[in-house]
């Protein structure tokens, strides 16, 4: 699942620097900065605190283990529903910039906050990696 979905935020995330790009005002500088470069950096912040802060990785490994124990994310309901969350929050952000080319605020902090997001779900990602890796933690999958 973890896969899926980062597969499907990063697509949407290029859709909608695409869509910014046709429709903001402002030079390719501030489209770049407010898409691409700030955003780029709480992707890597989140990234890094998640993988690197020990609490945060611990807390972040035992959600996974539990929600894999409950079968979360294992079955096809589960997986549209990420799908699905990420494809609601994706409407925020073509919305943001639909408002934004129309005189609105800058949609920065959508882009930074979307980011961000993508930087969990791909420590996310690199953390089931390391579960499935496990050799106790793999028997007691392959229980399951």
């Amino acid at each position: 699942m973890q896969d899926t979905i980062l597969i499907v935020a990063g697509l949407i995330y290029t859709f909608a620097v695409i869509q910014a790009w046709r429709l903001l005002p402002g030079g390719g500088h501030l489209k770049f900065e407010r898409t691409a470069l700030l955003p780029g950096v709480f992707l890597a912040l989140s990234l890094l605190a998640a993988l690197m802060v020990p609490i945060i990785r611990q807390a972040l490994t035992r959600h996974l283990w539990i929600s894999y124990r409950v079968g979360f994310g294992q079955s096809v309901i589960s997986v549209l529903g990420g799908v699905g969350v990420l494809i609601g929050l994706a409407g925020f952000v073509f919305w943001q910039i639909h408002d934004a080319a129309h005189g609105g605020r800058y949609p920065g902090g959508a882009f930074s906050g979307y980011a961000a997001g993508i930087g969990l779900l791909v420590a996310q990602s690199i953390l089931v990696r390391r579960i499935e890796g496990d050799p106790v933690l793999r028997r007691q999958i392959e229980e399951v």
